[in-house]
């Protein structure tokens, strides 16, 4: 099997563990984090007992608590925007890709042209496999006039995972030139070097990535992740460490190493990324 062969077959394992950048907020239609993807602030006037941002810092059984009082709101009015793609948020952090994406199809035919529930409406297509009809619904959500880095760079990531990897990265410089310093958009960069075997370069982006203000845990896992790729696994299990207990920073690491050795893809991929010449 060719290295090409290799990245493709991994490709999907690559994207489950690290690609950040689908965004769910807009700015302009909710208050939104832009250095936190997905995060939608509270409606004015409202206490939120689960901000979204705050889902990547719950356990497991922290978003399934999350999970169940978000679905008794849901169930009392499915019509709730906020509400909705919180709960299809936890959903698919669980695990219920199939479920998020029923109640994002419900909000998108309530909420038809709303840009906030397009963008969101498109992730949970996109965590469905649904990639063409994910491209389309963030299509939809952007403005040309006016385009919003997140959705570019969440459309990015789509094409990555489709083999559409000259697109995306247009898209990723697109969405570079209106935020230069966004981690999430250097994080995406940084893995589409990585599915097309080019570590050294994927590694430049993801030094860039980590040393970008919001940087978050999951890009950094990101660096780790590259880092492992590349055979040097004491240095990705150290920086795993920094994020995770050193128990799971050496199962991940061992995880890799297994991944690696299947069918020899660690030699193939080392092949492929020596200097030219």
């Amino acid at each position: 099997m060719t290295s090409a062969g290799i990245i493709q077959r991994n490709r999907r394992f690559i994207f489950s563990i690290a690609i950040v950048a689908l965004a769910a907020g807009i700015s302009g239609c909710t208050t939104t984090d832009k250095t936190t993807t997905g995060s939608i602030a509270p409606a004015a006037g409202t206490k939120d007992t689960f901000p979204a941002g705050n889902f990547d810092q719950m356990n497991e059984q922290q978003l399934l608590q999350a999970s169940t009082s978000l679905g008794t709101r849901y169930q009392s009015n499915p019509k709730d925007k906020p509400t909705a793609i919180k709960f299809a948020t936890v959903l698919r952090m669980t695990g219920r890709s199939d479920q998020a994406l029923a109640v994002m199809r419900s909000l998108a035919i309530a909420y038809p042209k709303d840009r906030e529930v397009l963008a969101a409406y498109g992730k949970a297509l996109a965590s469905s496999g649904e990639f063409e009809a994910a491209l389309d619904a963030l299509r939809r959500a952007q403005t040309p006039e006016y385009p919003d880095w997140k959705l570019l760079s969440a459309e990015g990531a789509i094409l990555d995972q489709i083999g559409k990897t000259g697109e995306a990265r247009d898209l990723y410089r697109q969405a570079l030139e209106i935020d230069p310093n966004e981690a999430s958009i250097l994080s995406n960069m940084g893995m589409s070097y990585v599915l097309s075997g080019e570590l050294s370069t994927a590694e430049s982006y993801m030094r860039k990535a980590v040393a970008a203000p919001g940087s978050d845990s999951r890009v950094r896992q990101n660096l780790a992740l590259v880092v492992g790729l590349q055979g040097r696994f004491d240095e990705a299990e150290t920086i795993a460490k920094q994020e995770l207990s050193p128990q799971q920073a050496q199962a991940n690491v061992k995880y890799l190493r297994s991944m690696l050795a299947q069918q020899n893809s660690w030699n193939m991929l080392k092949d492929r990324n020596k200097p030219k010449g």
